[in-house]
């Protein structure tokens, strides 16, 4: 892991420096080409010609916002500009510029400017299809990870829908709160990344019909991070009416958020650090940082979205209980052991390791953990503390967002839960299991190229069920496929599916017991 975030932060340090270039590349240039076979979409900068392969229409690259550098870093995002002519649609941007290194591979390009997303629909729609849309979120901790692994050509030929893939800027450059920049900043800093999302929505409902998608039915999702953008975007005023289902995937809506202040007054010892010390020209000083010296304070100010600005007002939570959110029909779930990947820095621990931990942790209710998660029900004291925090902090919060939500809106929860599923590339923790682990489930909703292996063909099909669920909910609001079981609502009953290989998915009213979640949720 280390050879890698030395790779990708040399990567992110010199092309980050050669914005002017790389914005060269994103462009593919303006001009007409040949093959006019190819599918032409006129959007309001310009227009755009893609790629057909395997069923699916590709309109890779588009730009949805100007590059955010310069005065544009750390500034809302702005209109993109027009061009002339045909532009090359069939090459992906850059990600955005990574501040941890785990989220890409050391190959991918990386810039600040990275405000693209990429379209894919069902070969040769029709203008006139007015197909459901459907909108991703890339996940990785508001720090790392891109829209460009996710490709959706697969989705939208089997469901008859459009999937759009969204870069939004990371880090420091997507969530740092100061009260400088608050200052010039409507809405408040701290969430340009959730503006970069907004305005991926806002460019879906100006552009999508002429690509055959309904604007008046968009489905948001997202995972982990991208699962949190979701959570916010149904608490966002400014959000309303830009999407009308919700998909949020490993990630609870029910959880605090940073405060504005909090993140403002944590943003001043940030600039102090990378050198912005007069109150005067610290806006200016920002913008012009080194990225390499942006990268290396990572953790020197709280990130994630921001609470308290006229953006977010008031947090998910807060939203749902004074009934002032977004309400949308809801799909919620998680994988079966989501820690085996986001706890790999516990690698090699010990039974009395687990032991000590969990009794730092959970204090005068340690001796309960540790007889609700003995070790001989584990394969590892690696595999049993993974599943407490599993249990603990994502799949029983998750549950929890799925009883709240369900007296005001149709919920539907899912648990993916394939003992032989692949995990991310780079994450493999030698003699441990780490199937089922935080994203796993993400090589069978999309064509992912972050996946450690391909797919068997037991897994295949799993994938083209759950890639049905998915887009029956983006159709109607109701996930459901041909010769699949029936998903019924999370109420009355918690019900929750349950996905599985081997044609053995099916709904379950266990899933409180069996992640301890009484206990959890006191």
């Amino acid at each position: 892991m280390k050879r890698r975030a030395f790779k990708q932060l040399a990567t992110a340090l010199v092309t980050a420096a050669l914005v002017p270039a790389l914005a060269l590349t994103a462009a593919h240039g303006t001009g007409d080409t040949a093959g006019t076979s190819a599918p032409v979409v006129r959007t309001d900068s310009g227009s755009v010609r893609g790629t057909t392969e395997k069923g699916a229409d590709r309109f890779l690259g588009l730009p949805y916002a100007a590059p955010p550098v310069r005065e544009l870093r750390f500034a809302p995002p702005a209109a993109p500009a027009s061009w002339a002519g045909v532009r090359e649609a069939d090459r992906q941007s850059p990600a955005c510029l990574q501040f941890e290194p785990t989220g890409i591979r050391e190959e991918q390009p990386v810039s600040e400017d990275c405000l693209y997303l990429d379209v894919y629909r069902p070969a040769r729609t029709s203008a006139r299809a007015k197909l459901p849309v459907m909108v991703w979120f890339h996940g990785g901790g508001h720090t790392q990870g891109t829209g460009v692994i996710y490709g959706g050509g697969t989705m939208a030929a089997k469901t008859g829908t459009l999937v759009i893939s969204v870069n939004y800027r990371l880090g420091a450059l997507g969530f740092l709160a100061h009260p400088a920049l608050s200052a010039v900043t409507p809405g408040g800093s701290g969430n340009f990344g959730r503006m970069d999302q907004l305005a991926s929505l806002k460019w879906v409902q100006n552009n999508i019909t002429r690509f055959g998608g309904d604007p008046g039915n968009v489905t948001v999702y997202g995972q982990s991070a991208g699962g949190s953008a979701v959570c916010d975007m149904l608490a966002m005023p400014s959000a309303r009416g830009l999407f009308d289902k919700a998909i949020a995937q490993s990630s609870t809506c029910l959880a605090d958020r940073t405060t504005l202040s909090a993140g403002e007054e944590s943003g001043v010892g940030f600039a102090r650090a990378v050198g912005c010390t007069d109150a005067a020209t610290v806006v200016a000083c920002l913008r012009k940082a080194w990225p390499g010296t942006l990268i290396s304070h990572q953790a020197d100010y709280r990130g994630g979205s921001k609470v308290g600005g006229t953006l977010l007002p008031r947090s998910p939570k807060q939203a749902f209980d004074d009934g002032s959110w977004n309400a949308v029909p809801l799909m919620t779930g998680t994988t079966r052991s989501e820690n085996r990947l986001t706890s790999t820095a516990l690698a090699g621990i010990t039974a009395q390791g687990y032991e000590d931990l969990v009794r730092q942790t959970y204090g005068e209710r340690a001796e309960q953990v540790l007889e609700l998660y003995p070790l001989s029900r584990f394969k590892s004291p690696y595999d049993a503390i993974t599943q407490v925090q599993t249990d603990s902090q994502r799949a029983c919060p998750v549950q929890q967002t799925a009883q709240v939500l369900s007296a005001q809106t149709p919920v539907y929860r899912y648990e993916f839960d394939d003992p032989t599923s692949p995990t991310l590339y780079g994450f493999r923790i030698p003699g441990e299991d780490m199937s089922n682990a935080h994203s796993a489930e993400l090589a069978y909703l999309f064509d992912f190229t972050l996946g450690e292996k391909p797919l068997t063909a037991a897994q295949q099909r799993l994938s083209d069920q759950m890639m049905r669920y998915w887009g029956a909910f983006a159709h109607d609001g109701v996930p459901s496929a041909q010769g699949a079981p029936a998903w019924p609502t999370f109420d009355p009953g918690q019900r929750v599916m349950q996905l599985r290989t081997a044609g053995a998915s099916e709904v379950i009213t266990t899933f409180a017991d069996e992640h301890h979640c009484d206990f959890w949720l006191v």
